[in-house]
């Protein structure tokens, strides 16, 4: 369906404002900067501004509330005979050797994490997103494996899984805070990739195995 003439505006309203205060925030840093700057800078109203973002954080951490389902999306789209573990390896992987902005190799991203570094509130924040990917993962193991509720592999192996993904997000943040350059991080984190999943066992490794699919004779 077409997006009509009052959902697009009401969407470059809110990407309007999200700029603005992006923008205010790598300048000045998040605690300096108050949700009347932002609206005053964007030219809407306070209340305008909190009518697309709930809370001051929103503003900044926006576009991660997007993470929140990517393990789950990962897990649902594994292959034949892939399992759980195994295919957030080679997602990844694919992201990490493709020097992929989707999971901060880019230019401008040490200066969104050394706001997120200086502020207790986006950090908290942080830790609030985390927990609802892992709590979101967790209910897809448990779907994709056909767990009993009482069954306490879903939240074990969600944990290793969510470890796994968090790892390779706080180490490419903390080396490109230290002025890393996106493919020379890259390498190093496929390194990374390697030694961690020396690290799981074949508990993990074969979690939720999709069958494989039986295909008719030609």
């Amino acid at each position: 369906m077409a997006e009509g003439l009052r959902e697009r505006k009401k969407r470059q309203t809110r990407q309007g404002i999200s700029d603005v205060a992006t923008g205010l925030f790598l300048e000045r840093g998040f605690e300096a900067v108050t949700v009347a700057e932002v609206a005053e800078a964007a030219n809407v109203s306070v209340n305008t501004v909190y009518n697309y973002f709930p809370a001051k954080e929103d503003l900044f951490l926006d576009r991660s509330r997007g993470v929140v389902d990517r393990l789950s999306r990962w897990v649902r789209g594994r292959r034949d005979g892939e399992s759980a573990a195994r295919a957030v390896l080679r997602e990844l992987r694919e992201e990490v050797e493709t020097v992929s902005p989707r999971v901060g190799l880019m230019d401008g991203y040490a200066r969104f994490m050394k706001v997120v570094q200086d502020s207790p509130a986006l950090r908290s924040r942080m830790w609030a997103i985390g927990q609802e990917v892992l709590a979101d993962l967790e209910r897809t193991l448990r779907e994709e494996a056909g767990a009993a509720d009482d069954d306490p592999l879903p939240d074990l192996i969600a944990g290793q899984i969510n470890w796994l993904h968090s790892t390779v997000m706080d180490g490419i943040g903390r080396r490109m805070v230290a002025g890393g350059v996106p493919a020379e991080v890259s390498r190093e984190v496929l390194v990374l990739l390697d030694e961690m999943e020396d690290l799981l066992g074949e508990k993990v490794l074969g979690y939720a195995v999709r069958g494989v699919k039986a295909h008719p004779p030609v």
